[in-house]
């Protein structure tokens, strides 16, 4: 046998070997591909529960594809101004509407942590296809990464990887971009960081406030989740997912509540304004400001109001410390010389009110900054 026989002998063998490695990995991959996927949904608050129950609606709607076989959420909290209750806190929104639709007790888990031994157990046992996560809350280990057999799968409201972390819609609205997204990822252990399934763009207008675009993105992102199920159940979706790369990443810390106080003598009037639209629902926005009675004189009073909905207002008149107010006008001044115009309010211990309603309490006060 010649040299050049073997060679192509041994070219042949290690090529059999590699295309057979392939096709055993792809019969893993697509292990019983007829059965029913089983699907284990994460996460918490309310906006959670309505991609929960969008995805909960597709399975039963999926003609056997896949089904609900687990929902998890972090455990109930009081709620209230107290946050004190006799009995037991009320289950996580994610949980309560899990029950509302009947999801057996046995599939709902509630760990204080998602590496607790107990709950990773019992996840192995659940014989999982997939996760989804959607504001879970809680960080997940390797080991959890590790038992679904197709990955796990997070929607995140922002244009990964601009704005990792746990406050992506506040972060964007904040930095007062025009544009904002919603990414469909799989989960790694770096936060944030996993290939990109799917991705879509959003464009802003510049009154929209955090809580709402939470809503709209998760509602588009849960939509282009299911969409995409079908290739993930075929293990497609890992093959054609991209990495996120480095370039325009941007993280997105956790919101504090001093964050919701506002100084206008550091603010301009945009700033301020994409500051009550990022913080209108925790920690809110919030001001000082001195009331003096002109009629009766006397001592100003001070109070801290909530400022709830604004706009950039024109061109400041008549000092930097001094509101403008008029009939259906509070006009607060700002850094840089603008006004920011309040349209809602809510001033301490009363409901929250329309900015004419906020003025004709004044009765004629005159009011300025601190």
């Amino acid at each position: 046998m010649s040299a050049m026989t073997a060679a192509a002998g041994r070219f042949v063998v290690h090529a059999a070997a590699k295309m057979t490695t392939k096709m055993t990995t792809r019969r893993k991959r697509n292990c019983c591909c007829y059965c029913t996927k089983r699907v284990a949904f994460l996460g918490t608050p309310e906006v959670a529960a309505k991609v929960f129950e969008r995805l909960h609606e597709a399975s039963v709607n999926s003609n056997g594809l896949f089904e609900i076989a687990a929902v998890i959420s972090q455990p109930g909290r009081p709620r209230g101004r107290g946050r004190k209750s006799s009995g037991p806190p009320p289950p996580s929104p994610v949980t309560q509407s899990a029950i509302d639709r009947g999801v057996d007790e046995s599939k709902l888990l509630n760990p204080a942590k998602a590496n607790e031994p107990e709950f990773l157990e019992t996840l192995a046992k659940m014989n999982l296809d997939l996760c989804v996560t959607a504001a879970y809350g809680n960080f997940l280990p390797q080991k959890f990464l590790d038992i679904p057999r197709l990955g796990t799968l997070n929607i995140h409201p922002s244009l990964l990887p601009q704005f990792r972390g746990a406050a992506p819609v506040q972060r964007c609205i904040e930095s007062g971009l025009e544009e904002t997204g919603v990414t469909v990822a799989f989960t790694v252990l770096k936060m944030d960081a996993g290939p990109i399934l799917t991705q879509t763009k959003y464009k802003m207008n510049g009154s929209e406030k955090a809580h709402e675009m939470l809503d709209v993105l998760f509602d588009i992102g849960v939509e282009s989740l299911i969409e995409q199920l079908p290739k993930v159940f075929t293990g497609e979706a890992g093959e054609i997912a991209k990495d996120q790369g480095e370039e325009g990443l941007s993280h997105a810390d956790k919101v504090s509540s001093e964050e919701g106080d506002l100084d206008f003598s550091a603010l301009s009037a945009l700033e301020a304004h994409n500051k009550v639209r990022a913080f209108d629902g925790w920690p809110g926005t919030k001001a000082t400001f001195i009331i003096q009675d002109e009629k009766k004189g006397g001592e100003p009073k001070e109070i801290v109001a909530k400022i709830l909905t604004t706009k950039v207002g024109g061109s400041v008149e008549g000092g930097e410390k001094v509101v403008k107010v008029a009939k259906k006008q509070f006009s607060i001044p700002c850094k840089g010389g603008e006004y920011l115009d309040v349209l809602e309010v809510q001033p301490p211990g009363k409901k929250p009110m329309d900015v004419a309603s906020f003025v004709n309490g004044l009765k004629g006060s005159s009011v300025s900054l601190p």
